[in-house]
């Protein structure tokens, strides 16, 4: 896969044995708005897809992730073209988290909580259940 042509990363950050999950703002002009997300976002210039990911989870969490701690990558062609990550950490990580100034909070869920959640974003929870899934 091309590591050029890529709009926007997410990733799937473990702390411990649960997920990070932002609550999406209720804006009406933004993509599923009030939904359970992830951290990640659109990329910046000419960034690689770990650099995106590792920032936009700095932004939003306040978390410093070293590049080793992305595990697994998946690029996925659609919706957006995007390079879905995962990142296992300690639980312990979660008593640094900064929460940023997009969405309207942030928590820890089991993952098969947010898989079956009825406000996860629908094509993240399907990647969240596939990473699962090996």
């Amino acid at each position: 896969m091309s590591e050029e042509r890529f709009e926007g990363t997410k990733l799937a950050l473990f702390l411990g044995a649960r997920l990070a999950v932002i609550e999406r703002d209720h804006a009406p002009d933004i993509p599923w708005p009030g939904y359970l997300d992830l951290p990640g976002g659109g990329r910046e210039g000419n960034e690689s897809a770990a650099a995106c990911v590792l920032r936009e989870t700095r932004e939003e969490l306040g978390l410093v992730l070293a590049p080793g701690a992305l595990r697994w990558r998946r690029f996925y062609a659609g919706p957006t073209r995007m390079w879905f990550f995962a990142a296992h950490c300690e639980a312990a990580l979660a008593d640094e988290v900064v929460f940023g100034d997009e969405g309207q909070g942030w928590c820890l869920m089991r993952p098969e909580d947010y898989v079956a959640h009825d406000k996860a974003v629908p094509h993240f929870a399907q990647r969240v259940a596939a990473y699962l899934a090996g």
